[in-house]
């Protein structure tokens, strides 16, 4: 009998794997920013909207207009979330630069963990809204 490498073909199915997806608003429950613990802001939420491939940024306070404040583009290689802001409302040293973000997606919480160009260390909570 002839034995059989299915080493291959466990390769080929894996290649066909959904990559995941973040697709849907998620609010910012709160981060640790070079080792010092912040909640969500106090009085207004921040959201953001995925679809495949891109994500806008939201301020909402109520009473006052919605403001967006961020905009870009994601990519999941690996264990690793690439985040790369295009747009932001205000003046910004990452705009156009891919941030590599390790990424858990563990039920309802996105926790994004990386190091931004500025050399601060980041680790970011969003729960998806349903």
């Amino acid at each position: 009998m002839k034995k059989l490498n299915f080493l291959p073909l466990f390769f080929i199915l894996c290649s066909f794997q959904n990559q995941p997806t973040l697709k849907g608003t998620w609010e910012f429950v709160g981060g640790i920013y070079n080792g010092k613990k912040e909640g969500a802001p106090k009085g207004y939420a921040l959201h953001r909207k995925y679809d495949a491939i891109h994500y806008d940024a939201y301020a909402i306070e109520k009473g006052y207009k919605t403001e967006r404040y961020e905009a870009g583009t994601y990519i999941f290689k690996g264990d690793t979330c690439v985040d790369t802001e295009t747009f932001c409302s205000q003046p910004s040293k990452i705009t156009h630069i891919p941030i590599h973000y390790l990424y858990t997606l563990k039920n309802d919480t996105l926790t994004l963990r990386g190091t931004l160009p500025t050399g601060m260390r980041v680790e970011e909570y969003w729960k998806k809204m349903k």
